[in-house]
């Protein structure tokens, strides 16, 4: 059984707070928009699946005692909390594509004369509620879909080598995983005779999330260092690599943990294919390139320390960028729940899919 990072029920949320692991393992209680406000922007809960989920149902926790006089009072709290929680922070897409979404049917049902307040309390619950179990179906069929693409590169009847960076799993998303998915699904498959992951400094979500998740999996896995990968590839027949993605820009330039952008300068060097693994929603259609996508940059402390230690000289200057922008030309394809996109066709074809 996997990682279970969000536990949910009506008017409860906890969740695993990711910045005590590997060492301990605590639920944090989450009991309004503020309190999930702050578990984001502090890292207590990441992944761009998971920001989604845990912020909207941060709302749904808040909601569901209160009454409202109006509709409109209602429809005004909705928005202007997940608003709000959107700017906790900025660079992964799906919360802001959920808060549109959630907006929408705020403003659909406000102007729907045959439902009355109570009743659109509960379907916006029910909305928000829903996107749990989608998450988990979503993520299956990107394992899946991902599992066969990346075997597709391959020689038949091989077990074969993949490398994924920063944390792309259960403790990413509602559970199974992004880029870990299609990892599990080739371990289900037989065809994972190894997995590498980077420790993805500063914040080391390799190291302490990623790890920790192969660990409790069973799966064969070894924990490498941000700067082995080069020498990795060299030695070791890496067959693919496979990361998750915090927004894909309409173009397919895509924004993911820093340091992604050289892991895949390096795999196109070495003739490794490399794959970006991501749900519809971090698709961003609505920017046309990866220069239009704001990159968080985080507090100088990430670099300078680990733990209360001090690991860097003091006085020095630092730049902390949380993401980097991998360019469309360096990704073999863009994994989703509905099928394997060439970066250089994804606004046609999502356009496309849309439309059915």
């Amino acid at each position: 059984m996997s990682l279970q990072s969000i536990k949910y029920v009506p008017g409860k949320l906890d969740i695993l707070d990711q910045l005590l692991l590997p060492v301990q393992s605590k639920y944090v209680a989450v009991k309004g928009v503020e309190d999930g406000w702050k578990a984001i922007n502090k890292m207590q809960v990441r992944g761009a699946p998971a920001i989604a989920i845990v912020g909207c149902l941060s709302l749904a926790v808040e909601l569901l005692p209160e009454d409202f006089d109006s509709k409109k009072s209602l429809r005004q709290e909705i928005e202007g909390k997940l608003n709000y929680l959107v700017s906790a922070r900025p660079t992964a897409v799906n919360m802001k594509i959920a808060a549109d979404e959630l907006i929408a049917l705020a403003n659909e049902l406000t102007k729907d004369e045959a439902v009355n307040v109570l009743e659109m309390k509960q379907r916006f619950l029910h909305a928000t509620e829903a996107m749990l179990q989608k998450d988990i179906a979503d993520n299956k069929a990107i394992g899946k879909n991902g599992a066969e693409a990346i075997l597709n590169t391959c020689a038949k009847d091989t077990a074969i080598r993949v490398l994924t960076h920063c944390n792309t799993g259960s403790l990413a998303t509602a559970g199974y995983g992004t880029a870990l998915g299609v990892v599990r699904k080739l371990h289900e498959l037989k065809k994972l005779e190894h997995v590498y992951c980077t420790e993805t400094r500063p914040y080391n979500q390799g190291a302490r999330l990623t790890a920790y998740e192969l660990v409790h999996d069973k799966l064969p896995a070894t924990l490498v260092l941000d700067s082995m990968v080069a020498a990795l590839m060299r030695a070791k027949n890496i067959a693919a690599v496979v990361v998750g993605a915090d927004r894909v820009a309409a173009n397919g330039d895509t924004a993911n943990k820093i340091g992604t952008y050289q892991i895949a300068v390096v795999a196109k060097h070495h003739g490794v294919p490399f794959f970006v693994a991501a749900p519809l929603t971090s698709i961003d259609l609505q920017i046309p390139s990866g220069d239009h996508i704001i990159i968080e940059e985080r507090p100088d402390r990430e670099m300078t320390h680990v733990g209360e230690h001090r690991i860097a000289a003091p006085g020095i200057n630092c730049w902390n960028p949380a993401f980097d922008v991998t360019p469309a030309a360096l990704i073999s394809g863009i994994i989703t729940e509905r099928g394997v996109f060439s970066p250089q066709k994804l606004k046609a074809e999502i356009s496309a899919l849309v439309e059915q």
